[in-house]
């Protein structure tokens, strides 16, 4: 009996989750695998407010996110086995979950993006990410040091999500000899993968030659081996020039913010006079400059401001979401600022985007989730303009740090 559709993409490791999770109590969910702008609709958007994938749609419930998910899933049996059967184990298994969401997941895509392409490869912050992702695992090797399963004597979903979160870097970067630095986690990954609902859900090959970085080649390389053929015919009757004039195919455009009509408004102007100048000049240069057309202003709020701690700590979220953002410095600016003091502050700001709609470029940023995102329409700004000049400003009350996207 299925209990409902995931939409999401391809061998996602996260949807795993729930599918294995629902295989153990014996129900199934049904996938379909689309793109993005999918789930971008209005449509869609009054269901699943992020506008990302995997979301899971049913008569009864509409889902967000992958580990909720996945716990939906696990209930469907009235006596599971999958959350614990005490206090104690339901507390140990909800601890795992956000393990690996929060320091294998993260780290590993950290790690694993850039070498993909997916994300540009800077070498300290994936060197970052990598140590993470080694801490993560000295501190599960030491956990099942005597274990078979993380809680209690069988599986449970804490099993699942750590092995889901793990299957990417065992297939890509977890090579002989960095398995042989952690053989309890090791064990333990392979007797979960070796079960059968984890082999019908999460099929894993063991990496034999991990992925490494590749610099790309520099294009003048390329340039002389395609003028280099022409020489060689020119024995032929046709003309010289003729290889000068034929056409070469356009560059496509690296995101679909390069689509999008020219205007009038210059990103990087803007991004000088607003480090060149004192705030009254820029801000009254970018209010005259503003093409509401083509860029859109956002109220950008950190959801879990009661969770925020020592003032430093919080202006280091922000300088570590603004490093994920190196897709989006092109096509962004914001100002996000701390106010308050210690164990009592908050995180806010606006940003500053290219077209309408907040792009991939940004919300594919690992904790772009933690962030709401408002958009302010052109008929707010008047109401607006003093709020944004101060944060602009760095002159909002309260203020104790903050940091500049651009």
């Amino acid at each position: 009996m299925s209990i409902g559709n995931i939409k999401t993409y391809p061998n996602n490791s996260r949807v795993a989750k729930a599918q294995i999770a629902a295989a153990y109590n014996g129900v199934t969910i049904d996938t379909e695998n689309v793109e993005i702008p999918a789930v971008q609709t209005p449509e869609y958007l009054a269901k699943f407010p992020m506008g990302k994938v995997p979301v899971f749609e049913s008569e009864k419930v509409n889902l967000f996110e992958s580990s909720a998910i996945a716990y939906y899933a696990a209930l469907q049996k009235e006596d599971t086995t999958l959350l614990g059967s005490s206090a104690i184990e339901k507390a140990l298994v909800m601890q795992y979950i956000f393990f690996a969401e929060n320091e294998l997941l993260a780290n590993i895509g950290g790690w694993i993006y850039p070498l993909l392409g997916y994300y540009p490869y800077i070498k300290p912050n994936v060197d970052a990410a990598t140590d993470k992702v080694k801490r993560a695992m000295d501190a599960l090797n030491k956990i099942l040091a005597n274990k078979t399963y993380l809680v209690g004597e069988s599986v449970t979903l804490a099993d699942i999500s750590v092995a889901c979160a793990l299957s990417n870097a065992y297939t890509l970067v977890f090579d002989k000899a960095f398995r042989d630095q952690y053989k309890n986690v090791t064990r333990y990954f392979t007797t979960l993968i070796g079960k059968e609902h984890f082999k019908t859900f999460l099929p894993v090959q063991l990496c034999e030659t991990p992925l490494k970085y590749v610099a790309p080649k520099k294009e003048k390389k390329e340039t002389k081996k395609q003028e280099a053929a022409p020489k060689k015919e020119k024995k032929a009757a046709a003309p010289a020039d003729d290889a000068e004039e034929a056409p070469k195919p356009a560059p496509k455009p690296k995101s679909k913010l390069d689509l999008l009509p020219p205007s009038k408004f210059i990103m990087d102007e803007w991004k000088r006079m607003y480090s060149n100048n004192d705030s009254d000049v820029a801000m009254k240069w970018f209010w005259e400059n503003h093409d509401a057309e083509g860029y859109s202003l956002w109220k950008v709020d950190y959801k879990y401001n009661d969770e925020l701690t020592l003032v430093f700590m919080s202006n280091n979220l922000i300088g570590g979401f603004f490093a994920r953002l190196e897709m989006a410095r092109k096509y962004a600016f914001g100002s996000l600022v701390v106010c308050g003091e210690n164990n009592n502050n908050s995180i806010s700001g606006y940003f500053l985007i290219r077209g309408q709609e907040v792009p991939f470029e940004v919300y594919d940023a690992a904790d772009f989730g933690s962030y709401n995102f408002e958009k302010i329409e052109p008929a707010q700004y008047e109401e607006k303009k003093d709020e944004i000049y101060k944060y602009m400003a760095w002159e909002v009350e309260g203020f104790a740090d903050g940091k500049i996207f651009k």
